[in-house]
């Protein structure tokens, strides 16, 4: 059981049934009377928000979430298959589920799935993913437009800006938490 003090940003909660994550976090101690804190959460598995505010001296259950190591193997139309390293039990997580994570996935890739009650919610990716560039235009040496990249889009259909020295066939690595370029990667 947690207190009201324990409330912080990235906690996990049971709210009425639901996993919720604190997505943003306010104290505050009137002159008078108790503290109140006030909570923006979002619900893991709907995506809604909800802002509460609570007393100091409320109580709150910590969601009953489970991580476990799975490998990614193949994606069949709106379905992401995924295989339990321990005991080898396969799944799917559908399409709308994963979001941007998508992008970043490969083959035989690890990631950390979230579950709750035994039904995946959410995937944790490596920080970075090295994705080889499919598509970039040349750039156009003397465009002023006063931005020093380009467009470009990796093998998985992602699409982001990069320096104007990387080229279609090149190895780049990306952070699967921004979405970002962050360097080329020696072949």
């Amino acid at each position: 059981m947690l207190s009201a003090s324990d409330l912080r940003k990235g906690l996990k909660l049971d709210i009425e049934g639901s996993p919720y994550i604190i997505i943003d976090f306010d104290f505050s101690k009137p002159g008078k009377g108790q503290a109140l804190y006030r909570c923006k959460m979002r619900n893991m598995i709907t995506g809604n928000q909800l802002v509460k505010t609570y007393r100091s001296s409320d109580k709150f259950e910590k969601a009953s979430l489970e991580e476990r190591k799975m490998q990614f193997l193949y994606s069949q139309g709106e379905e992401y298959h995924f295989m339990d390293n321990e005991n080898y039990d396969q799944l799917f997580i559908t399409k709308d589920m994963l979001g941007d994570n998508i992008y970043f996935l490969q083959d035989n890739m690890d990631v950390d799935v979230l579950f709750f009650d035994e039904k995946p919610i959410d995937i944790t990716l490596p920080i970075f993913v090295n994705l080889e560039v499919t598509r970039a235009d040349p750039w156009v040496k003397g465009d002023t437009s006063g931005t020093d990249t380009k467009p470009i889009t990796v093998e998985t259909g992602y699409q982001l800006q990069v320096p104007p020295f990387v080229e279609q066939g090149d190895k780049i690595q990306i952070d699967t938490r921004t979405g970002q370029y962050v360097t080329r990667v020696k072949q």
